[in-house]
């Protein structure tokens, strides 16, 4: 069985590589042989897991500093490469906000819209050109459970997920015959930085176990080239089923902000 590097190519990008998810697809990718172009805005945590990571893996790092949200970041991040082919994509990078629309200001939802929409969108199809005319080459986006439905208080971020998951599972279907390989993650609760220091409330007895972002990343890495989305979990995969198959639409939105409310008590 090939691995990554001998499937795909050399060289992996992670966007939003410092740490959480991103920083689980680095290692595990690092595990396959690849080198990496790691993206986030803060370089010193970027710096120590890229020194961790040549120290263990035998690889070589690049660390890149990139404000994802600014409308020339993939071209700043394409000078900064100097010509160097991304053979994999991981974009993982993304702007949360959890509280009421209105109290969040229109360039905090504009910078959403950038982060977690326009800058994958470029980078897919700047580095998916070059995959294409290769005949080989992966791409994985992260998505959310959030986006499968209305999200109250979490209207921006379930949008732009849904996005990324429509726009990974179209692309799949159109490259799946030409070398290169797209999937949707559609990440439930996981115990990332961010999502500690949120100090979400229990959500009941019921709810899906929040995962590690390991598990949700071994999953993935799995499922590349199997499928055009998946659900990571097996609790997210039970709830998923119920809210979209059984369950009708206004009581799994009811569901949904329900939840985010009492979580985050808004």
């Amino acid at each position: 069985m090939l691995n990554f590097k001998q499937k795909y190519g050399k060289t992996a990008l992670v966007a939003g590589a410092s740490e959480g998810i991103g920083a689980a697809y680095a290692t595990q990718l690092a595990a396959e042989g690849m080198d990496l172009v790691l993206i986030a805005r803060r370089i010193e945590p970027l710096k120590q897991l890229a020194e961790s990571l040549e120290s263990t893996y035998k690889i070589e790092v690049t660390c890149i500093s990139c404000d994802l949200s600014d409308p020339t970041a993939t071209e700043q991040i394409s000078k900064a490469l100097n010509g160097k082919e991304i053979n994999l994509l991981v974009y993982n990078a993304a702007l949360p906000y959890i509280g009421p629309f209105m109290q969040n200001s229109y360039q905090n939802h504009a910078d959403m819209a950038q982060v977690n929409m326009l800058s994958p969108l470029k980078m897919v199809h700047i580095f998916g050109e070059k995959m294409l005319a290769n005949g080989k080459g992966a791409i994985i986006l992260m998505a959310s459970m959030a986006g499968f439905q209305g999200s109250g208080f979490l209207a921006m971020y379930a949008a732009t997920k849904a996005f990324n998951r429509v726009l990974a599972e179209s692309l799949w279907y159109e490259w799946k015959d030409k070398g290169v390989d797209v999937i949707a993650c559609c990440a439930g609760a996981t115990a990332t930085p961010n999502f500690i220091v949120s100090k979400p409330e229990d959500a009941g007895f019921f709810a899906p176990k929040v995962q590690a972002p390991e598990e949700v990343v071994k999953e993935c890495l799995k499922k590349l080239g199997k499928q055009p989305s998946f659900i990571s979990g097996t609790g997210n995969k039970i709830a998923s089923f119920l809210m979209q198959k059984l369950i009708p639409r206004k009581m799994t939105i009811n569901i949904m902000g329900d939840n985010t409310r009492k979580m985050y008590r808004l």
